[in-house]
């Protein structure tokens, strides 16, 4: 059984480290999100680069059916070998954002 609070630990975790490493401009400014009652969470960068409005989401994740969803990766860190590192079983970390065809040639759940 998911234990799902070590699950939202975990993904809390990864955020607010990535938050942390925020953009070098001042303008841009780094957010999470954490919606524990519906297990939405994202980290989103908001702000101005150039003169360009910068908005849109770095990373987000869902946990559904007792599994980590990894919906959006823009970075190009292994996130869900890092929640693998954290406790997290492979078996319980779907990735998202790779079509259905695909998850099942990958370490992790199809869904």
């Amino acid at each position: 059984m998911a234990d799902l609070n070590q699950y939202r630990e975990c993904i809390r975790q990864l955020l607010t480290e990535y938050a942390q490493l925020t953009a070098s401009n001042d303008e841009i400014e780094s957010q999470t999100i954490f919606d524990v009652e519906k297990d939405h969470y994202q980290l989103i960068y908001i702000g101005w680069q150039n003169k360009r409005r910068i908005f849109g989401p770095v990373m987000h994740f869902d946990i559904k059916n007792g599994k980590i969803w990894i919906q959006w990766n823009g970075t190009e860190e292994d996130v869900g070998e890092k929640l693998a590192a954290m406790g997290v079983p492979k078996h319980d970390i779907v990735v998202g954002f790779h079509p259905p065809y695909i998850r099942q040639y990958t370490d992790y759940a199809v869904s």
